[in-house]
Protein backbone atom coordinates (compact mmCIF):
# COMPACT_ATOMS: atom_id res chain seq x y z
CA UNK A 1 0.00 0.00 0.00
CA UNK A 2 1.33 3.42 -0.33
CA UNK A 3 3.08 5.16 2.66
CA UNK A 4 1.92 6.46 5.46
CA UNK A 5 4.96 9.53 5.53
CA UNK A 6 5.85 12.33 3.42
CA UNK A 7 3.59 13.85 0.97
CA UNK A 8 0.32 12.16 -0.76
CA UNK A 9 0.93 9.33 -2.12
CA UNK A 10 -1.35 10.40 -5.63
CA UNK A 11 -0.06 13.54 -7.04
CA UNK A 12 -2.39 14.97 -9.31
CA UNK A 13 -4.77 17.88 -10.28
CA UNK A 14 -6.99 17.39 -7.53
CA UNK A 15 -4.43 17.30 -4.88
CA UNK A 16 -4.97 21.38 -3.63
CA UNK A 17 -9.05 20.03 -3.73
CA UNK A 18 -7.94 17.32 -1.49
CA UNK A 19 -5.69 19.21 0.94
CA UNK A 20 -8.26 21.53 1.41
CA UNK A 21 -11.19 19.23 2.25
CA UNK A 22 -9.21 17.62 4.87
CA UNK A 23 -8.29 21.00 6.46
CA UNK A 24 -11.93 22.31 5.85
CA UNK A 25 -14.67 19.62 6.42
CA UNK A 26 -12.35 17.22 8.21
CA UNK A 27 -9.98 19.08 10.67
CA UNK A 28 -11.97 22.24 10.98
CA UNK A 29 -15.01 19.96 12.06
CA UNK A 30 -13.01 18.08 14.75
CA UNK A 31 -11.39 14.95 13.27
CA UNK A 32 -8.09 14.92 14.61
CA UNK A 33 -6.46 11.52 14.75
CA UNK A 34 -3.32 12.59 12.41
CA UNK A 35 -3.47 9.02 10.62
CA UNK A 36 -6.86 9.57 9.63
CA UNK A 37 -6.01 12.96 8.15
CA UNK A 38 -3.27 12.09 6.13
CA UNK A 39 -4.90 8.93 5.00
CA UNK A 40 -7.20 11.25 3.68
CA UNK A 41 -4.99 13.85 2.14
CA UNK A 42 -3.42 10.53 0.28
CA UNK A 43 -6.16 8.66 -1.32
CA UNK A 44 -7.07 9.84 -4.55
CA UNK A 45 -10.84 10.44 -4.49
CA UNK A 46 -11.74 11.40 -7.52
CA UNK A 47 -10.73 8.08 -9.00
CA UNK A 48 -13.31 6.46 -7.01
CA UNK A 49 -16.21 8.11 -8.89
CA UNK A 50 -16.91 8.22 -12.70
CA UNK A 51 -14.64 11.09 -14.73
CA UNK A 52 -18.28 13.42 -15.06
CA UNK A 53 -18.38 13.71 -11.60
CA UNK A 54 -14.49 13.89 -10.43
CA UNK A 55 -15.16 17.82 -10.10
CA UNK A 56 -17.65 16.90 -6.90
CA UNK A 57 -15.37 14.40 -5.66
CA UNK A 58 -14.32 16.27 -2.63
CA UNK A 59 -16.96 18.82 -2.12
CA UNK A 60 -19.13 18.27 1.47
CA UNK A 61 -21.76 15.68 0.31
CA UNK A 62 -22.25 12.14 -0.90
CA UNK A 63 -21.70 11.83 -4.98
CA UNK A 64 -23.70 8.67 -6.36
CA UNK A 65 -21.76 5.59 -8.22
CA UNK A 66 -24.55 4.12 -9.79
CA UNK A 67 -26.46 1.06 -8.83
CA UNK A 68 -28.88 3.28 -6.42
CA UNK A 69 -24.96 3.58 -3.95
CA UNK A 70 -23.08 6.49 -3.27
CA UNK A 71 -19.44 7.52 -2.32
CA UNK A 72 -19.93 8.43 1.81
CA UNK A 73 -19.45 12.62 2.24
CA UNK A 74 -15.67 13.08 3.20
CA UNK A 75 -16.39 13.65 6.86
CA UNK A 76 -18.26 10.97 7.56
CA UNK A 77 -16.12 8.41 6.04
CA UNK A 78 -13.22 9.81 8.45
CA UNK A 79 -15.65 10.19 11.62
CA UNK A 80 -16.32 6.38 10.65
CA UNK A 81 -12.41 5.28 10.44
CA UNK A 82 -11.80 8.05 13.27
CA UNK A 83 -14.51 6.26 15.49
CA UNK A 84 -13.11 2.47 14.84
CA UNK A 85 -9.44 3.70 16.12
CA UNK A 86 -7.31 1.96 13.42
CA UNK A 87 -4.34 0.56 14.52
CA UNK A 88 -1.00 -0.29 11.53
CA UNK A 89 -1.60 -4.28 13.17
CA UNK A 90 -5.32 -4.66 12.67
CA UNK A 91 -7.15 -7.01 10.20
CA UNK A 92 -10.19 -4.63 9.41
CA UNK A 93 -13.50 -5.56 8.28
CA UNK A 94 -15.39 -3.31 5.87
CA UNK A 95 -19.24 -3.94 4.88
CA UNK A 96 -20.55 -2.49 1.62
CA UNK A 97 -17.44 -1.91 -0.15
CA UNK A 98 -19.06 0.30 -2.93
CA UNK A 99 -16.21 2.42 -5.12
CA UNK A 100 -13.73 1.18 -2.97
CA UNK A 101 -13.32 4.72 -1.79
CA UNK A 102 -13.43 3.68 2.29
CA UNK A 103 -11.43 0.37 1.98
CA UNK A 104 -8.53 2.79 0.42
CA UNK A 105 -8.51 4.61 3.36
CA UNK A 106 -8.58 1.43 5.44
CA UNK A 107 -5.92 -0.13 4.14
CA UNK A 108 -3.84 2.95 4.54
CA UNK A 109 -4.03 2.65 8.45
CA UNK A 110 -4.33 -1.44 8.90
CA UNK A 111 -2.59 -4.22 7.80
CA UNK A 112 -5.14 -5.94 5.95
CA UNK A 113 -8.48 -5.04 5.23
CA UNK A 114 -11.13 -6.96 3.84
CA UNK A 115 -14.09 -5.63 2.28
CA UNK A 116 -17.47 -7.04 1.50
CA UNK A 117 -20.18 -5.68 -1.49
CA UNK A 118 -23.41 -7.53 -2.37
CA UNK A 119 -23.44 -5.85 -6.04
CA UNK A 120 -21.01 -7.82 -7.76
CA UNK A 121 -20.47 -5.35 -10.49
CA UNK A 122 -19.64 -2.79 -7.80
CA UNK A 123 -17.09 -4.93 -6.32
CA UNK A 124 -15.66 -6.12 -9.41
CA UNK A 125 -15.10 -2.26 -10.39
CA UNK A 126 -13.57 -1.28 -6.91
CA UNK A 127 -10.89 -4.77 -6.92
CA UNK A 128 -9.72 -3.51 -10.51
CA UNK A 129 -9.55 0.30 -9.39
CA UNK A 130 -7.66 -0.69 -5.92
CA UNK A 131 -5.44 -3.20 -7.32
CA UNK A 132 -4.29 -0.20 -10.06
CA UNK A 133 -3.43 1.88 -7.44
CA UNK A 134 -1.75 -0.37 -5.85
CA UNK A 135 -3.67 -1.25 -2.68
CA UNK A 136 -2.11 -4.98 -2.18
CA UNK A 137 -3.85 -5.24 1.49
CA UNK A 138 -7.58 -5.31 0.58
CA UNK A 139 -9.24 -8.46 -0.10
CA UNK A 140 -12.65 -7.93 -2.34
CA UNK A 141 -15.68 -10.32 -1.18
CA UNK A 142 -19.14 -10.92 -2.49
CA UNK A 143 -21.70 -11.50 -0.60
CA UNK A 144 -24.45 -10.76 2.07
CA UNK A 145 -22.29 -8.02 4.18
CA UNK A 146 -24.79 -8.55 7.26
CA UNK A 147 -23.29 -12.05 8.10
CA UNK A 148 -20.01 -10.33 7.95
CA UNK A 149 -16.85 -12.49 6.58
CA UNK A 150 -16.40 -15.25 9.07
CA UNK A 151 -13.89 -16.85 6.89
CA UNK A 152 -10.81 -14.19 7.99
CA UNK A 153 -12.72 -13.68 11.42
CA UNK A 154 -11.64 -12.66 14.22
CA UNK A 155 -11.12 -8.60 12.98
CA UNK A 156 -10.19 -5.30 15.02
CA UNK A 157 -12.80 -3.53 13.55
CA UNK A 158 -15.33 -3.43 11.35
CA UNK A 159 -17.15 -1.03 9.53
CA UNK A 160 -20.87 -0.81 8.05
CA UNK A 161 -21.17 1.61 5.19
CA UNK A 162 -25.05 0.73 4.87
CA UNK A 163 -27.39 1.00 7.57
CA UNK A 164 -29.26 -1.73 9.63
CA UNK A 165 -32.46 -2.08 11.72
CA UNK A 166 -30.38 -3.32 14.43
CA UNK A 167 -26.90 -4.30 15.42
CA UNK A 168 -26.50 -8.03 13.70
CA UNK A 169 -25.05 -10.13 16.52
CA UNK A 170 -22.93 -12.08 14.10
CA UNK A 171 -20.63 -8.96 13.43
CA UNK A 172 -20.34 -8.46 17.07
CA UNK A 173 -19.36 -12.29 16.98
CA UNK A 174 -16.08 -11.60 14.71
CA UNK A 175 -14.91 -8.89 17.00
CA UNK A 176 -11.85 -9.69 18.27
CA UNK A 177 -12.22 -9.20 22.31
CA UNK A 178 -11.63 -4.86 22.48
CA UNK A 179 -12.51 -4.75 18.70
CA UNK A 180 -14.70 -1.98 17.53
CA UNK A 181 -17.82 -1.93 15.54
CA UNK A 182 -18.84 0.90 13.86
CA UNK A 183 -22.30 1.17 12.48
CA UNK A 184 -25.51 3.38 11.41
CA UNK A 185 -28.28 1.87 13.16
CA UNK A 186 -32.50 2.41 12.66
CA UNK A 187 -35.21 2.92 9.94
CA UNK A 188 -34.37 3.45 6.23
CA UNK A 189 -34.90 6.99 6.54
CA UNK A 190 -32.53 8.05 9.48
CA UNK A 191 -30.39 6.25 12.08
CA UNK A 192 -27.91 6.87 14.32
CA UNK A 193 -24.02 5.56 14.30
CA UNK A 194 -23.11 3.39 17.29
CA UNK A 195 -19.98 2.35 18.10
CA UNK A 196 -19.96 -1.12 19.68
CA UNK A 197 -17.19 -2.16 21.70
CA UNK A 198 -16.48 -5.69 22.04
CA UNK A 199 -15.73 -6.27 26.13
CA UNK A 200 -15.41 -9.65 27.90
CA UNK A 201 -18.43 -8.28 30.47
CA UNK A 202 -20.55 -7.68 26.82
CA UNK A 203 -20.81 -4.90 24.05
CA UNK A 204 -20.65 -1.83 24.87
CA UNK A 205 -22.48 0.48 22.79
CA UNK A 206 -21.98 4.06 22.25
CA UNK A 207 -24.16 6.15 20.43
CA UNK A 208 -22.65 9.17 18.20
CA UNK A 209 -25.00 11.37 16.16
CA UNK A 210 -27.74 10.93 13.50
CA UNK A 211 -26.99 10.27 10.25
CA UNK A 212 -28.74 8.72 6.62
CA UNK A 213 -27.66 6.16 4.79
CA UNK A 214 -28.61 3.58 2.24
CA UNK A 215 -29.83 0.64 4.02
CA UNK A 216 -28.26 -2.82 4.25
CA UNK A 217 -29.76 -5.42 2.00
CA UNK A 218 -29.52 -8.84 3.38
CA UNK A 219 -30.62 -11.46 6.04
CA UNK A 220 -29.70 -8.64 9.01
CA UNK A 221 -30.23 -6.30 7.23
CA UNK A 222 -33.09 -4.71 5.53
CA UNK A 223 -35.19 -7.40 3.00
CA UNK A 224 -35.13 -6.06 -1.09
CA UNK A 225 -38.75 -5.71 -0.94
Amino acid sequence: MPGENGPPAFSDAFTSARLAMVETQLRGRGIRDERVLAAMARVPRHRFVSAERASAAYEDHPVGIGEGQTISQPFMVASMVEAAEIQPADVVLEVGTGSGYQAAVLAELAAEVFTIERVPTLGASAQRLLAHLGYANIVVAIGDGSEGLRQYAPYSAIIVAAATPSIPQELVEELRENGRLVIPVGDAEEQELQVVRKLSAGPRVENRYACKFVPLIGRFGFSRS
